[in-house]
């Protein structure tokens, strides 16, 4: 009687260092594997936690994949370490258009890869092998999802090594460098360099209906969008171009087609009064005109 009251104390003594949450179930459980009965685990505080992590890692490995009892053991694991998680995700809580929420999902992934890949005998404390697998995942849907436009991978990392390079020039020339000055700071040809930095325009894009301010304060200026802002295309510009191309084509024409085309184009006459102007029948003025044209758009195409 006095050896199993000496075991009792003991057995009781080994279960208070665990917290209230954790209570050990009485005989076999086929549902825990024999390990301790968390009703909250998400409540138990991360000094217990890390307590607790070691002695269901310890359990995980000798239980079968599939089982009740492995399950309980990898999900309890699991929402013992979500602060992790959410110390993690704290340092993103300010980034605009990101949901905080989202974040946590995104290192709750991270923190299942890790807890999957552990491994006791590297006799490395979980923490620290775990956050380095939620932070990734966190960057990675970052790289993902929070680009305006699709950007190649290497160049959403050259914005990074970009922004950098630039930080650092301009506080030691006092002023912003220069595609040349980057290039040579970061080891780089400066095309590529170039690149980078027409790619980093991507990474946000501002609406179009924005509210747009010249700085000017008259009630002109109000209520007008950015897209009120841009120029539209002037088709007179492809004119002008054509023009400078067509005038010394027109130039090495003799003077009666020169004539033949002011009358037409310029006047705007019609091939019978062309004719009774020129003395000549609108047959005649018709076909003159093809052959004037045709020599002159096929000196276009040639240019």
């Amino acid at each position: 009687m006095l050896e199993q009251s000496q075991d009792t104390d003991k057995s009781a003594a080994a279960h208070t260092q665990w917290p209230q949450e954790a209570r050990w179930p009485r005989g076999a459980d086929a549902a825990t594997g024999g390990l301790p009965l968390i009703d909250d685990a998400a409540a138990v505080a991360p000094q217990d936690a890390r307590a607790l992590s070691k002695l269901f890692f310890d359990r995980l490995r000798e239980l079968e994949e599939g089982t009740a009892a492995y399950s309980y053991a990898r999900n309890t694991l699991i929402e013992m370490n979500l602060s992790l998680v959410h110390f993690a995700a704290g340092r993103y809580r300010n980034r605009p258009a990101t949901d905080h929420e989202e974040i946590v999902q995104v290192g709750t992934i991270g923190l299942i890869k890790a807890i999957d890949r552990f491994d006791l005998s590297r006799e490395t404390e979980f923490t620290t092998f775990a956050v380095p697998y939620i932070v990734g995942e966190m960057k990675r849907f970052f790289r993902d999802t929070t680009w305006a436009v699709h950007v190649p991978r290497r160049l959403q990392e050259l914005r990074v090594e970009l922004s950098k390079a630039k930080e650092t020039l301009s506080l030691r020339l006092d002023r912003d460098p220069t595609v040349a000055e980057l290039a040579e700071h970061l080891g780089l040809p400066q095309q590529e360099v170039m690149e980078g930095l027409v790619a980093a325009n991507g990474y946000t894009a501002g609406s179009i209906d924005t509210p747009y301010s010249d700085g000017d304060s008259s009630a002109d200026g109000e209520g007008r969008t950015l897209s009120e802002t841009f120029g539209e295309r002037d088709r007179a510009m492809d004119l002008f171009e054509d023009f400078h191309a067509l005038a010394p084509l027109l130039e090495q024409l003799p003077e009666r087609s020169r004539l033949l085309l002011q009358l037409r184009f310029g006047e705007e006459l019609t091939q019978a009064e062309i004719g009774e102007r020129l003395g000549c029948s609108q047959m005649h003025v018709s076909r003159l005109l093809s052959r004037t044209i045709a020599r002159l758009r096929a000196g276009m195409l040639a240019d």
